[in-house]
C-alpha cells in the first residue's frame, strides 16, 4: 500500500494527546435578524395537495417521522409489532440476528430497562420498519424539553450557546450509530444490539455517567430489505449510501430526519468488508463546504482511538486472517475521499457532526464468499466482524465521554461561523500530524442565492421542488413579499431567497453551488464528483455575490408556494420540461383523456378535459396554459420495455410510464412484445447474445416501435441492431460531473437546461443523413464540476475531445424504427431531475414517429 505520509504509525501517547480537550468556541455574536424557520409539516392551506408535493414526500407522507418537539421524556417505549418469521433471512446462515428477531429483542430490552426507547423512523421500500433505539438515562418531560431547548440554541443562536453555562454543564452529547445501510454487510446490526444490551443493564459508574451525559441513537438496520434478501441495495435496487443528497428512498429520508432532529456530534456508519479494518477519516479531496479544521482534529483522534481498540482485540493475520487497521487519511494517497455529500458520514457534518466515519470491518462474508465458504467459516468470520464493529462503537462512546465539552463547543462553532457569514477557513497545516497542502479545500460562499419566480423560468414546479428539498434538508429559505433588487438584478415578488448567513450554510451551498472541477487535484476518485442541484434539478438559481438579503421584504417559509394553474378557456398546453409535468400527462392519459404531441415537445389537452387538468395541476403543481397551436399526433399511455439499472426503472415508473423490465435472458425466454410502445436500452441487453427467436421477435418490434438508449450498452445495441448511422466515442470511463451543453431546440431538447450530467460520457460521430443532433457538448469546457481527465495511455477520452460533439441524437431508420441515443446520464441515481423530461420526450417522440421511415437533417 502506498503511504501518504512519511512517518511511523502513531502510538498511544499521541492518541492521548489528540483526545485531550480543547478550548470552547469563540463567543462572537452573529448577525441574524429573523427568527428561525419553523421546521414542522406544512398544511394543506400552504400548498395544494401537500402530501403529493416534494416536501410532503420528504417530510412525512411515506414514513413515521421522528418526533423533534422534545416535549416527551425518556423512556419512549412501545410494543413493536412482530414481523413474520422468515427462515430464508440471509442473516441466519451467518449466525447473525435475522430481521424478524430484532423487534422481539428490542421489546424485551424495553421491558427490562428504562434506559432503552424504540421508535420507528421509516419503512423500507418493501414495507419493513426501521428501528431507532435511544439509550440514555431516564428523563422527565421537563428535562427532555430543556435538552430540546439547548439543542435548538446550539443551532439557532450559536453565539449565545457558546456562552451558555447550562449547555456546557448538562447538554447530553448526541451520538448516531448507523448500521447495515448495505444489506449484505450485516454485522453492524449485531454489534449495535450487543452494545445496547450491555448499556441497558450495566451498573458501573462509567456507564451511568455516559448515559447521564449522552443520548446514544442506534439505527439498528438501515436496510432491512437487503439484510433479509442478501443484497447491497434496498428493495428498490438503490445503493442508499449514494442517495443522501438526492434522498430518493424512504429509508434515506428517515435517516436524514434523524440527523436533523438529533444533531449528532459524532456518527459512525458500519460497513464491510475491507481487510484490515478501514477507519475514516479519508484521503483528499475533502468536501469544500465542511468546517474541516473542526472536523479533522476530532475525526482523526477518534479514528486513532478506534484503531487502538481494534488492535486490542488481538486478532492477527497468521491466527485469524485479520490484517491491522488502516486509516486512509494517514495510509493512502487518494481514492477514498470525502468530496461528495452522497454518503452517510459525508452528509452528517452538514448537520453538525464534528466527527463522522465509515467503518469497513474486515472479514468478507458476502457475495461469492457467502455462497461458497463453509457455514462454520462464515460464522467464524461474522463473529470476528461483530467483535470489531462493537469495539469501534465502544471506543467512540469513550471518545465522546472524554471529549464531550470540546465536541459540543466545536459543533457550536460550526453553526456560529455559518450564521455570522465568516469566510471559509483554511485548515492549519499543523492541526494533526501528516496534514498537508493537499488536504486544504475551501470555498467562497456567496452572500445569497435567489430562486426566481415566474419571469420566463423554465418551470415553477422545478423551483418549488428545489425549495422543498432545501427545507427538507434544514436549509432556511425566505419568500419575497414584494419585488426587489439584489446584487444589481431585479426579481419578482414570490421569488425565494437563501441568505447564506445561516447556521447550515454548508448544507445550502453544497446543494446550490455549481461545484468545482477537481480534475487536476487527484487522478482517482471513489465516486461521483459533481452533483449541483442548481444545474441539474431544472430550476433557475442565481448567485448573489453582494447585496444585503436582509433588506429584501420576505418571510420565512416552511413549504414552497402552490404552482399549479389552468387557463380558463380554450385548449390547454402542457410543457414537458419537468418530470412532474410528465407525470401529470401520463396520469391524464391513464384516465382516458385525449392529448396530442406538439412539434415543440409539449402536449395539447382539449379544453373539454379542463376539470381533469385542474386535478393534475393541484396534484403535481403544474401549469396548463392556453394552447396556441393544435397538436400533431395522438399521444397514448406508453408501455416501455426497459433494459436498465434500478435508477432507470425507478425514474421511469416515477414519471408514470408502465415499465416491463427486460434483459437478454428475458428476451431469450420468449418475451411478448404485444402492447410495448418503446424499448429503452441502458444495461443488461446484449444483442449478440440473443437467440434466433428472440432476435426475430425484436426485429418485428423494431419495424413499428421506438428505441431510446444510453451509455455503452445502448450504443452497442444501436450498432448491433443496425439502427441509426452513428459511431459512439467513449470518454474516460471514470469521468463524471456536470457539463455545459447547447440544445438544438428540437422535440427532445426545446427548453431543456443548458447543463447535463455525465458518467463515463459518450458522444457520436459519423452521423448518417437520417440523424439529427438534439444536443451537443458546449464549445467551451465542457466540464463545469466533477472529475474528467484524459486516459493516461494515449491521452484520449478527455473533455477537450468532447467539445462541440453531439451528446443526444435522434432519427428514424429505413425500416421505421424511431431512435434516440443519449451520451449523457439523464436519470443517474434518480438525481438530475431537470433532465428526466428529456428521456420522457424521447419516449413519446419515438412512439409517435415510429413506423414512418424518413430522412431528416
Amino acid at each position: 500500500m502506498a503511504k501518504r505520509h512519511l512517518y511511523p504509525v502513531l502510538g498511544v501517547g499521541l492518541v492521548a494527546s489528540l483526545l485531550s480537550p480543547v478550548m470552547p468556541a469563540s463567543a462572537d455574536p452573529d448577525n441574524r435578524r429573523k427568527p428561525p424557520v419553523q421546521r414542522e409539516f406544512g398544511n394543506g392551506a400552504e400548498r395544494n395537495s401537500f402530501a403529493a408535493s416534494e416536501l410532503g414526500r420528504d417530510r412525512g407522507a411515506d414514513h413515521t417521522r421522528f418526533p423533534r418537539t422534545g416535549t416527551r421524556g425518556y423512556p419512549r417505549q412501545q410494543n413493536l409489532p412482530l414481523p413474520a418469521v422468515n427462515q430464508a433471512d440471509a442473516s441466519i446462515k451467518l449466525g447473525l440476528t435475522p430481521y424478524h428477531a430484532i423487534a422481539p429483542k428490542l421489546n424485551e430490552l424495553q421491558r427490562i430497562s428504562d434506559r432503552v426507547s424504540v421508535e420507528v423512523i421509516a419503512r423500507s421500500h418493501q414495507g419493513r420498519d426501521l428501528y431507532l433505539v435511544t439509550v440514555t438515562e431516564p428523563e422527565s418531560s421537563a428535562a427532555a424539553k430543556e435538552q430540546a431547548r439547548m439543542r435548538a440554541e446550539i443551532e439557532e443562536d450559536a453565539a449565545r450557546a457558546a456562552r451558555d453555562p447550562q449547555i456546557k454543564r448538562s447538554y447530553k452529547a448526541p451520538v448516531f450509530i448507523n448500521n447495515n445501510i448495505h444489506g449484505n454487510e450485516w454485522e453492524g446490526t449485531d454489534a449495535a444490539l450487543r452494545t445496547i444490551e450491555k448499556l441497558a443493564t450495566a451498573k458501573d459508574s462509567s456507564t451511568e455517567k455516559l448515559l447521564g451525559q449522552s443520548r446514544l441513537y442506534f439505527n439498528i438496520t438501515a436496510n432491512p430489505d437487503g439484510r433479509v434478501g442478501n443484497t447491497r441495495a434496498n428493495g428498490a435496487g438503490f445503493d442508499m449510501n449514494r442517495d443522501f443528497i438526492t434522498a430518493s428512498q424512504p429509508e434515506v429520508r428517515g435517516m436524514r430526519q434523524v440527523m436533523i432532529d438529533t444533531q449528532p456530534l459524532v456518527m459512525l456508519d458500519l460497513h464491510g468488508y475491507v481487510n484490515g479494518t478501514l477507519i475514516e477519516p479519508t484521503t483528499p479531496p475533502h468536501g469544500q463546504n465542511y468546517e474541516y479544521d473542526l472536523f479533522i482534529k476530532n475525526a482523526y483522534a477518534n479514528g486513532l482511538g478506534m484503531e487502538a481498540a481494534v488492535k486490542a482485540l488481538g486478532y492477527t493475520p497468521a491466527a485469524d486472517g485479520v490484517d491491522p487497521p488502516q486509516i486512509p487519511f494517514r495510509d493512502w494517497t487518494e481514492g477514498w475521499d470525502d468530496w461528495p455529500p452522497i454518503f452517510t458520514p459525508q452528509y452528517a457534518p452538514f448537520h453538525g457532526a464534528v466527527a463522522s466515519h465509515t467503518i469497513e470491518i474486515p472479514m468478507r462474508v458476502n457475495n461469492n464468499d457467502y455462497n461458497t465458504r463453509p457455514v462454520a467459516e462464515l460464522q467464524r468470520r461474522s463473529k470476528i466482524n461483530t467483535n470489531i464493529a462493537a469495539a469501534t462503537i465502544d471506543s467512540t462512546l469513550s471518545f465522546v465521554q472524554q471529549r464531550r465539552e470540546s465536541l459540543i463547543a466545536d459543533q457550536i462553532e460550526v453553526f456560529r461561523r455559518g450564521a455570522a457569514g465568516e469566510p471559509s477557513k483554511a485548515t492549519p497545516l499543523d492541526i494533526v500530524p501528516g496534514f498537508g497542502p493537499e488536504d486544504v479545500y475551501t470555498t467562497k460562499y456567496p452572500r445569497a442565492y435567489v430562486i426566481p419566480a415566474g419571469g420566463g423560468q423554465r418551470s415553477d414546479v422545478a423551483a418549488a421542488r428545489l425549495v422543498d428539498h432545501l427545507i427538507a434538508n434544514d436549509v432556511r429559505v425566505e419568500r419575497a413579499t414584494k419585488a426587489f433588487t439584489l446584487n444589481g438584478r431585479g426579481y419578482a415578488a414570490g421569488s425565494y431567497v437563501v441568505d447564506m448567513h445561516q447556521p447550515k450554510r454548508g448544507m445550502a451551498n453544497v446543494i446550490l453551488e455549481p461545484g468545482a472541477d477537481i480534475s487536476a487535484k487527484v487522478d482517482a476518485m471513489y465516486d461521483i464528483s459533481g452533483w449541483s442541484l442548481a444545474h441539474l434539478w431544472g430550476a433557475t438559481v442565481d448567485t448573489a455575490e453582494s447585496g444585503d438579503p436582509r433588506r429584501v421584504p420576505a418571510k420565512p417559509v416552511s413549504v414552497a408556494a402552490p404552482t399549479g394553474s389552468v387557463a380558463p378557456s380554450g385548449d390547454l398546453s402542457l410543457r414537458l420540461d419537468d418530470a412532474k409535468e410528465v407525470s401529470a400527462l401520463n396520469a391524464l392519459l391513464a384516465d382516458g383523456v385525449s392529448a396530442k404531441w406538439a412539434a415543440d415537445g409539449s402536449a395539447v389537452i382539449p379544453g373539454s378535459a379542463r376539470a381533469a387538468a385542474r386535478t393534475m395541476a393541484d396534484r403535481y403543481g403544474v401549469r396548463f396554459t392556453q394552447a396556441t397551436a393544435p397538436g400533431t399526433s395522438p399521444l397514448r399511455k406508453l408501455t416501455v420495455a426497459a433494459a436498465g439499472s434500478a435508477d432507470d426503472l425507478y425514474s421511469l415508473q416515477e414519471m408514470g410510464f408502465t415499465v416491463k423490465p427486460v434483459s437478454t435472458a428475458v428476451l431469450n425466454a420468449g418475451f411478448s412484445w404485444t402492447g410495448v410502445d418503446v424499448l429503452y436500452v441502458a444495461s443488461g441487453l446484449n444483442h449478440a447474445q440473443l437467440n434466433e427467436p428472440a432476435r426475430t421477435a425484436l426485429n418485428g418490434f423494431l419495424a413499428k416501435g421506438g428505441v431510446v438508449t444510453r451509455g455503452a450498452t445502448g450504443a452497442a445495441f444501436n450498432s448491433a441492431a443496425g439502427l441509426l448511422t452513428a459511431t459512439a466515442v467513449a470518454g474516460r470511463e471514470d469521468a463524471n460531473g456536470t457539463v455545459s451543453v447547447t440544445n438544438a431546440g428540437g422535440p427532445i431538447t426545446n427548453g431543456a437546461p443548458k447543463y447535463s450530467f455525465v458518467f463515463s460520457p459518450r458522444w457520436f460521430t459519423g452521423l448518417g443523413p437520417e440523424v439529427t443532433v438534439e444536443q451537443r457538448y458546449a464549445t467551451q469546457g465542457p466540464l463545469i464540476a466533477g472529475h474528467w481527465r484524459a486516459r493516461p495511455e494515449g491521452g484520449t477520452g478527455g473533455p477537450e475531445a468532447a467539445v462541440g460533439q453531439p451528446a443526444i441524437v435522434r432519427g428514424v431508420d429505413e425500416r421505421g424504427a424511431a431512435v434516440v441515443l443519449f451520451g449523457t446520464e439523464p436519470m443517474f441515481r434518480n438525481h438530475p431531475k431537470g433532465l428526466f423530461a428529456e428521456v420522457a420526450r424521447s419516449l413519446h417522440w419515438t412512439a409517435v414517429s415510429a413506423g414512418q421511415p424518413q430522412t431528416v437533417r
